[in-house]
């Protein structure tokens, strides 16, 4: 271009195209986003989904008073760099725990003084107890570590209930409980590196496996050799994903896995043919793999507070014990739903389950709804 002459204008529209960085105002946080001029505000909300946990459709975005509207540009909406928007969140419309805030803390664990009362004892009549039951009731007892006269139980241990203590290990004695069926180990403090999983995938004829309220990040290929268990509780952990090897429990009828940090679902989940229950509410789902619709068994399927916007096609069609879902505070809608193959026999079942627990004044008819959010 020669001196003082006009500028190029593909030189110009590139200029003006140039990314641009602004702000989002979100209870007590700042957001920095960068992202073309040309995005729309549609686009937007959904960058701001998994940095909020808000749901798209539950965001309401303020700019200089007036609220943006999702198929505008941001260049039309005047949002230039260095804008500062606000973020509104409509209550509920969220995917996990909620929304997250500048500090997010956690939710206090049931203390009651705990850690201040002495831990219970175990005397040789308890023992006996537990080796003449069978089951090793230790549940609410102070406890940091796991006594060893629970491993003196050995072969003879059919039931162990640990919950709510303050036990960190889980060790290699496990494998020495060669009979166990249930094992619960609910609202303790077990991390991934403090449980012995090679020793505890050993137990061959586990059908219950409960660590809900703990502090998972994951779960390991092992799990796949508990080809016995029928019960699987891991809610309130802060999984990010499940084991492709999850396929490999064939038995398994009840899966929970609830208020977690996952994203993704793998695909031999379809492999588990004689699930009844499956809980995936409240983590950061955003679709569900096709192959759900090969649990022919399914009867209940939780998927509230996710970011789904659709289901496996084949789900309704396939899955003929359907009979709850649950998906609000999700992107799907029921005009959504009514579109799926298999959509009108479905809801024939929910309805009649519906009334038969009216019949049995087993629900309050006030709280019954179609299973997802009207629009």
């Amino acid at each position: 271009m020669e001196e003082g002459g006009a500028a190029d204008p593909k030189e110009k529209s590139k200029g003006e195209s140039k990314d641009i960085t602004i702000s989002i105002k979100f209870s007590g946080r700042s957001i920095p986003l960068t992202l073309s001029p040309n995005s729309t505000i549609t686009h937007l909300k959904s960058l701001l989904q998994p940095l909020t946990n808000v749901l798209t459709r539950g965001q309401k975005l303020i700019f200089k008073g007036k609220v943006l509207v999702d198929t505008m540009t941001l260049r039309a909406s005047e949002v230039t760099a260095g804008a500062k928007v606000m973020l509104v969140a409509s209550q509920g419309l969220h995917q996990g725990d909620g929304p997250i805030l500048k500090q997010a803390q956690s939710v206090p664990r049931r203390v009651d003084n705990k850690l201040e009362k002495p831990q219970v004892p175990v005397d040789k009549n308890r023992l006996e107890r537990w080796k003449a039951t069978g089951v090793v009731a230790l549940s609410q007892c102070n406890l940091k570590a796991i006594p060893d006269e629970v491993w003196a139980c050995g072969p003879s241990a059919r039931v162990l209930d640990l919950s709510n203590n303050s036990v960190r290990d889980v060790p290699a004695q496990v494998g020495c409980l060669s009979s166990i069926q249930k094992l619960f180990l609910n609202a303790n403090s077990i991390m991934d590196e403090s449980i012995s999983w090679e020793a505890l995938t050993s137990l061959k004829y586990l059908t219950v496996l409960s660590l809900n309220q703990n502090h998972l990040t994951s779960l390991p290929s092992s799990l796949g050799a508990l080809t016995s268990l029928r019960q699987l509780h891991v809610a309130n952990n802060s999984l990010t994903s499940l084991p492709i090897e999850i396929g490999l429990l064939t038995q398994l009828e009840v899966l929970k896995v609830n208020n977690n940090r996952i994203s993704i679902i793998p695909a031999r989940i379809g492999d588990c043919n004689s699930l009844i229950e499956v809980d995936l509410s409240s983590n950061l789902l955003s679709e569900l793999p096709e192959t759900f619709g090969n649990l022919h068994d399914l009867k209940a399927l939780h998927l509230s507070n996710n970011g789904l916007k659709s289901l496996p096609s084949t789900l309704f069609k396939m899955c003929l014990q359907l009979s709850t879902l649950d998906l609000h505070n999700t992107e799907i809608t029921m005009d959504l739903l009514r579109q799926f193959e298999g959509w009108e026999s479905f809801d024939e079942r929910r309805l009649l389950k519906h009334q038969k627990q009216l019949d049995f004044r087993v629900v309050n008819s006030a709280k019954f709804d179609e299973g997802a959010d009207k629009n």
